[in-house]
C-alpha cells in the first residue's frame, strides 16, 4: 500500500485538486447564475404586481423602457437601449444616412426658422436657405413645435413628399414648396481645400462608413491639383468619433508595414485583438498635423493616438475628450437593439486614454476623472513620453480662442444669424469668394444700426466682482462710505462695455463674414472663410512650412511645456 500510495500520490493529489477546483468553479458559476435568475424573477414579479395592482393604468412598454434605461444608465453613457422607433438614430450614427429633406431648424422669437441647409439636399435644390421661416409642414403648424417634433415631420421614407409653407424673413412673402424626401448622406469630409498656397486642409466631422475613402479621395484631389503641397492638416476638432474600423483605415493612409494601430481588450476573449495598418501606405511621408480639442473623442482619439505613438504626425490643439471604450450593437427581440460597451482600446504604445472611471462610482452615483497622480507614462515609437488615462495630450498646445462676452451675446441672441439673413436677401446677385469675402465698414455700421434698440446686455466678471464688493460693503457697513466710488466704477464699466462693438470689431466681423458666406456656400463656405483667421490652422500651417520645427516636434527635440488643464472641464 505504501508503494502504491507513494507512486500514485502526486496523481491523486492533482486529481483531488482538480476536483476541488472544478467543484469551487461550478459552485461559483452556479451561484452567479442563481443570482441572475433570482433577480430576474424579482424584476418580473415587481412588474407583474405594478401592472396588476397600481391604482392608475400603466403603459407596460413605457414602464419597461424606464427600467431598461435606468439599468444601462448605471453603467456608462455609451451603453444604450434602442427601441424599434429609435433605430433610425442608430443607423445615422454608423452610416451618416437618413431619409429626409436635408435641413435643421432653430426657434427664434416663437418662430421655427431654418438654421442650416445640407449641400445638394432637396431643400437646397428648392432654394430654401437658412433664415427662412417655416410656417407649416404638411398642414402641421410649425410655430413653437419642439425640434424633435419638427424632425419627425421632416424625416421619412425616401421618395415620399411633404409640403413646406415658408415665409421670407425680409419681404414677408409666403410660399409653399413641395419637397420629395431622399436618402440624405452626410459626408464625413465637410470641407477639403488649401489653407494657403502649399498646405492642404481636411475637415472630418465623424467616422462613419467610407470616411477613410472620403479622406483618401480628398487627399488625391488636393495632391493632383497642388503638386507642390508640403503637408496636410486633418481637423478632428469636435469630431465625436464613430467606427473603429474607419479610424484604422484612415491611419493606414499614412502608416504602412502592417503596424499595430490600436488594440482592444474585453471580458469576452473575442474582443482581444490587434488592428494593424495596411502593408503599403498611400501617403507615408506627407507631413501631417492633426487638430484636436476637448470634444474630439473615440475614433478621433484612436487615429490621433496612433499618429502620435508612431511619431507620424504632430497633434495640435487641446487635450481630447478621453473616451477609451469600444461599443458594439446586439440584436434584441422585437426589432430592438442594445449598444453595449464591450472593450477598452489601447494605442500602439499600450496606453488606454479613458479619462472617466465608470467602473468605480461614488456613493451618490457620480463618477470621477482619473487623477493625474494615477496616470502612467508610456513611450512612443521613437521614445517620446506620453500618458494614459486622460485623453490625447497635444504635442503643441494651443490656448482655446475664447470669444468676448459681446460676441457670445450677439451669437446666442441670433443677431449675427439674423443680420446674415438680411444681408443675403439684400444682395441676391452677389457672388462672393468663400475664402476672401469681407463686409465693408459701411456694412459693419449697418450691423450696428441693425442691433440698435435690441437687447444685447451682458454681464462681465468685472461686473460680478463689483456686485460682490457692494454686497460685502453693505454687510460690513462700509457701503455709505464707498458708494460714490462704486457708482463711478459702474458708470465707467458701462462706458467701456459701450465701446465693445469697436473694441471687438475684428472678431465680430469674422463671425459676420462666416455666417454671411454660409448663406451663399453653406457649410463648406463657412469653413473656407474661417481658415484665414483660425489661430490653430495658422499655427499648424506655420509648423508644416518649417521642416526643422516639424521634425523637431516629431523627434521630441522641440517640446512645449504642458499647460495645467482642468480635466473635469
Amino acid at each position: 500500500m505504501k508503494k502504491i500510495w507513494r507512486g500514485s500520490g502526486p496523481k491523486v493529489i492533482c486529481a483531488l485538486a482538480l476536483a476541488v477546483a472544478s467543484f469551487t468553479m461550478g459552485y461559483r458559476m452556479n451561484d452567479k447564475y442563481f443570482d441572475i435568475a433570482k433577480n430576474l424573477d424579482i424584476f418580473a414579479a415587481v412588474f407583474r404586481n405594478l401592472n396588476t395592482y397600481y391604482v392608475d393604468s400603466i403603459e407596460p412598454e413605457k414602464l419597461m423602457a424606464t427600467g431598461i434605461d435606468a439599468m444601462v444608465g448605471s453603467l456608462d453613457p455609451y451603453t444604450t437601449y434602442y427601441p424599434e422607433n429609435d433605430l433610425d438614430e442608430l443607423d445615422f450614427q454608423t452610416t451618416g444616412k437618413y431619409g429626409g429633406v436635408g435641413l435643421s431648424v432653430r426657434e427664434i422669437h416663437d418662430s421655427t426658422v431654418v438654421s442650416d441647409v445640407y449641400q445638394g439636399s432637396p431643400v437646397d435644390r428648392a432654394g430654401i436657405r437658412a433664415g427662412d421661416i417655416i410656417l407649416s409642414i404638411s398642414g402641421h403648424n410649425a410655430g413653437g413645435l419642439p425640434d424633435e417634433e419638427i424632425s419627425k415631420l421632416l424625416k421619412g421614407e425616401p421618395g415620399t413628399s411633404l409640403q413646406i409653407e415658408l415665409k421670407n424673413p425680409v419681404t414677408g412673402m409666403e410660399t409653399t414648396k413641395s419637397i420629395t424626401r431622399q436618402e440624405i448622406d452626410i459626408h464625413s469630409v465637410a470641407y477639403a481645400g488649401m489653407a494657403g498656397d502649399s498646405i492642404g486642409f481636411i475637415k472630418l466631422t465623424q467616422f462613419t462608413q467610407y470616411s477613410a475613402n472620403e479622406v483618401s479621395s480628398a487627399l488625391d484631389s488636393l495632391a493632383r491639383t497642388n503638386p507642390g503641397m508640403k503637408g496636410v492638416i486633418i481637423d478632428l476638432r469636435s469630431n465625436p468619433g464613430g467606427l473603429l474600423d474607419e479610424a484604422v483605415k484612415l491611419s493606414s493612409l499614412f502608416i504602412g508595414g502592417s503596424q499595430v494601430v490600436v488594440s482592444t481588450k474585453g471580458k469576452a476573449s473575442g474582443w482581444n485583438r490587434d488592428y494593424t495598418s495596411g502593408i503599403i501606405a498611400k501617403y507615408p511621408h506627407l507631413p501631417l498635423v492633426v487638430l484636436t480639442n476637448r470634444l474630439s473623442a473615440s475614433a478621433s482619439e484612436i487615429y490621433a493616438g496612433a499618429m502620435q505613438d508612431l511619431d507620424r504626425g504632430v497633434i495640435l490643439g487641446q487635450r481630447s475628450f478621453g473616451k477609451g471604450l469600444v461599443q458594439t450593437t446586439r440584436d434584441l427581440p422585437y426589432n430592438t437593439k442594445l449598444k453595449v460597451t464591450v472593450a477598452k482600446y489601447y494605442t500602439p504604445s499600450g496606453r488606454c486614454i479613458q479619462a472617466i472611471d465608470y467602473a468605480h462610482r461614488n456613493e451618490d452615483g457620480s463618477v470621477d476623472y482619473i487623477p493625474d497622480s494615477l496616470r502612467k507614462s508610456f513611450r512612443t515609437h521613437d521614445g517620446r513620453t506620453v500618458k494614459d488615462g486622460g485623453g490625447i495630450e497635444p504635442d503643441v498646445y494651443q490656448v482655446p480662442d475664447y470669444l468676448s462676452n459681446i460676441s457670445v451675446t450677439l451669437l446666442s441672441r441670433d443677431y449675427i444669424f439674423q443680420y446674415a439673413t438680411w444681408y443675403y436677401y439684400s444682395h441676391p446677385d452677389l457672388k462672393p469668394s468663400p475664402k476672401t469675402f469681407s463686409i465693408s465698414d459701411s456694412d459693419y455700421n449697418g450691423f450696428i444700426r441693425f442691433i440698435s434698440g435690441k437687447d444685447y446686455k451682458y454681464h462681465t466678471r468685472t461686473q460680478d466682482d463689483l456686485d460682490e464688493l457692494e454686497k460685502a460693503a453693505r454687510k460690513e457697513n462700509y457701503l455709505e462710505d464707498v458708494k460714490p466710488q462704486l457708482d463711478a466704477l459702474n458708470q465707467q464699466l458701462a462706458l467701456e462695455k459701450g465701446k465693445d462693438l469697436v473694441r471687438y470689431k475684428t472678431e465680430i466681423e469674422n463671425l459676420l463674414n462666416q455666417e454671411i458666406i454660409g448663406r451663399y456656400y453653406l457649410l463648406p463656405g463657412r469653413i473656407a472663410r474661417s481658415l484665414s483667421f483660425d489661430p490653430e490652422v495658422i499655427r499648424a500651417r506655420s509648423i508644416l512650412r518649417d521642416t526643422s520645427e516639424y521634425q523637431g516636434i516629431i523627434s521630441g527635440r522641440i517640446t512645449e511645456p504642458a499647460p495645467v488643464e482642468d480635466s473635469a472641464d
